[in-house]
């Protein structure tokens, strides 16, 4: 089969590969859809942020298709059914994934990055990694629907965003921008913040009631001078200052998100967080049994999914898909086969 490999030399390469075969409890799935994930750059440099460095990597874990072949044993799905793939494959056997946060296994693999991923023709998972595509979702939207929709879909329900709340989203890259879907869905009125004007003007495509290029003075008054600043804070950046630019802001009692990966930062405890009572969670990913009321959401609240992919290319692109990337030319690339 066709299938792109990071080496992690800041390159992308198309290859011939074996077709993959399922084993007990898997199934084959022929990929319909495979979107490009921030994080498959730190593969492309070589530095992943997570799982282990496989000798040849076939990246990809935002995926969607058509289940071909059943493994002995696989249970749950049958051939024809179109699913979206589950990024973390658990044992199954430990609290977390009874839980059905398979990504907090600690003996978790990451599709795409522990094992092979969706950048090509067929892609081979745990059967129960295989999540229906609900009626009204396609192949391309069904792929990127997992990572930043559902992500963003799990945190905003951890932070029970509403439509008495003022929200703050810092960061309008993919996630950032599905952040801003979500948050308008949900009713709540929708600050986006970003330097880059193409970005701001997808977070207005996406729902956002105003764009700013940074935060500012109008942020910090929301809610009058007692008590000022949003009701709820999401970073999707990644920016220490904008990690703490986002504890500083919120008002008393607010709620804050960190989406955006981060090695450090600096934080005062006392003044973010003590004494303002605020509230801060951390959010990647979702629990898998969630999957299906993400479907649901983004079909019947007509979240523009869509909006988000700004390039639609086939594998054979994938060489100048990574460079575009790599230099910032593009933002959310789906391959569709």
């Amino acid at each position: 089969m066709k299938a792109v490999v990071l080496p992690g030399n800041l390159t992308a390469s198309v290859r011939e590969v074996p077709d993959p075969l399922p084993g007990f409890g898997e199934v084959l799935v022929r990929v319909k859809a495979s979107a490009i994930c921030g994080s498959d750059m730190s593969a492309l440099r070589g530095d992943q942020v997570v799982g282990s460095k496989p000798e040849t990597l076939v990246p990809g874990h935002e995926i969607a298709g058509i289940v071909e072949e059943l493994g002995a044993g696989a249970v749950g799905v049958k051939v024809g059914d179109a699913v979206a793939v589950y990024l973390a494959i658990g044992c199954m056997r430990c609290r977390f994934c009874r839980s059905g946060n398979l990504m907090l296994c600690p003996s978790s693999k990451i599709v795409g990055f522990d094992v092979w991923g969706g950048d090509a023709e067929f892609v081979v998972v745990p059967a129960i990694n295989c999540v229906r595509l609900p009626s009204g979702l396609g192949f391309a939207d069904g792929a990127v629907s997992t990572d930043m929709f559902g992500t963003q879909y799990s945190a905003q329900a951890r932070l029970d965003v509403s439509g008495a709340d003022v929200v703050l989203v810092s960061g309008l890259g993919p996630m950032g921008a599905a952040a801003v879907a979500i948050a308008h869905a949900r009713g709540a009125r929708v600050i986006a913040v970003d330097p880059i004007e193409h970005r701001r003007e997808l977070g207005l495509q996406m729902g956002a009631d105003e764009v700013l290029p940074a935060v500012d003075e109008s942020v910090r008054r929301l809610g009058g001078p007692v008590g000022g600043g949003p009701d709820v804070v999401i970073e999707c950046s990644g920016n220490p200052i904008a990690q703490a630019t986002a504890l500083d802001v919120v008002r008393p009692l607010g709620r804050v998100a960190l989406v955006g990966e981060s090695r450090s930062a600096e934080i005062n405890p006392s003044d973010q967080f003590i004494r303002k009572l605020i509230s801060v969670i951390g959010a990647w990913y979702f629990p898998i049994g969630m999957y299906e009321q993400i479907g649901q959401f983004l079909v019947e609240r007509r979240v523009p999914v869509s909006e988000l992919i700004s390039h639609r290319l086939t594998l054979d692109d994938a060489p100048r898909a990574f460079d575009m990337l790599l230099k910032r030319e593009a933002e959310k690339m789906v391959f569709e086969l």
